[in-house]
């Protein structure tokens, strides 16, 4: 039999409580909002990587001193990029060496991407990109109406940066799959995507993982109505799942205290997709069950998987033999938390957060229905 979990130093509820302290402390030193919920969030992990060796009557002194030390830490290295500014800038505003011959190559591309488009799709874009023909009159043309030309268009674009992009990063196509995901993902077109499973294939396909990074370039993160999805795969990637988290937390309507945890639990598992993983990306869902609602998270990375599961969801696991923290302190800060891994293959973290749920289905309702009983 194996040995029990070790207990936490302390349960959730102490965590949440945390949060206006720190917040008040970062934010009487910093000014930047989107800094201060940054500068919160590293507060948290430091303490929750630490909350073995924390006892509960010293949390809050602990919490306080290390929430000082992560402004001034942050302070000193920005004083010292300042410092270091003048290094990276010059006074020569002249053409930098080789732009011309940038451009050449570049015009090069574009001419090789617009002979991969058929003849009228070419006719159509340069007819009304270089010589300004409306799409009034190219609809004449073409017996057809200037919305159908106008989409025409667009379809015709998100192709053309597709096969610009595969043309200046050489890669090629691996199945017939890859051009219609990666232009349904250039188009913006999320019912095509669906219909194309885009995210499975992305996870798949080291050529439409290249070019698709590119094309979310452009769109960090792609919303619909309901979702949300951020690719992820280095450290930028993990302060853009982090923030976009927070805000849908606010504007589904989460408290302050709940948007950070969320957002907390977004950047856990998103830095370890960037650590352990060769790529992934995070979905996040608006949810409703019910008289409440909340938000979903799913993480998928393609990686190397977690080879022993339970091991690495022990509080106190190091990261430096396995994932950590961020599987621990995530499950913590969510109401909901799965784990799916593969060794070889990758891993898959679904976690949801509800909101409190309140009036007569709430607490006070439950409180009612004691009292009658």
């Amino acid at each position: 039999m194996s040995d029990p979990l070790p207990e936490p130093a302390f349960d959730d509820e102490a965590i949440v409580e945390l949060v206006p302290m720190v917040r008040r402390i970062v934010g009487s030193r910093v000014k930047d909002p989107h800094l201060v919920d940054d500068l919160v969030q590293e507060t948290l992990l430091r303490v929750m990587a630490a909350h073995s060796r924390v006892e509960g009557d010293t949390l809050a002194p602990y919490t306080a001193v290390t929430a000082r030390n992560v402004v001034a830490s942050f302070a000193r290295h920005r004083d010292r990029a300042r410092e270091r500014a003048h290094l990276l800038a010059g006074d020569d505003v002249t053409e930098p060496p080789g732009e011309e011959l940038i451009r050449q190559e570049e015009g090069s591309i574009i001419a090789t991407a617009l002979a991969r488009l058929s003849p009228p799709e070419q006719e159509m874009l340069l007819g009304h990109e270089v010589q300004g023909v409306d799409t009034k009159t190219l609809a004449a043309r073409r017996d057809s109406t200037p919305g159908a030309v106008a989409a025409q268009l667009a379809r015709t674009r998100a192709k053309l940066r597709v096969e610009f992009l595969l043309v200046r990063e050489k890669v090629e196509p691996t199945s017939d799959r890859c051009r219609l995901v990666l232009r349904a993902l250039s188009a913006g077109d999320r019912r095509r995507q669906r219909e194309l499973d885009s995210g499975a294939h992305l996870l798949e396909c080291e050529c439409c993982a290249v070019i698709s990074a590119h094309l979310f370039e452009r769109r960090p993160a792609v919303a619909a109505e309901d979702e949300v999805r951020v690719p992820v795969g280095r450290d930028a990637d993990v302060v853009t799942a982090r923030q976009t988290g927070r805000r849908i937390s606010s504007e589904l309507g989460f408290s302050s205290t709940d948007a950070t945890l969320i957002a907390t639990a977004i950047s856990e598992i998103a830095r370890n997709i960037v650590k352990f993983a060769d790529r992934g990306e995070i979905l996040m869902l608006s949810i409703s069950q019910d008289d409440r609602r909340g938000i979903t998270i799913i993480a998928r990375d393609v990686g190397q998987g977690i080879p022993d599961l339970g091991q690495a969801m022990r509080d106190g696991y190091s990261t430096y033999q396995g994932l950590g923290l961020g599987l621990p302190g995530a499950r913590r800060l969510m109401d909901e938390f799965d784990v799916a891994t593969e060794v070889g293959k990758g891993t898959t973290v679904t976690m949801t957060k509800w909101q409190p749920l309140v009036g007569p289905s709430g607490p006070d309702r439950q409180r009612e229905k004691g009292r009658e009983s």
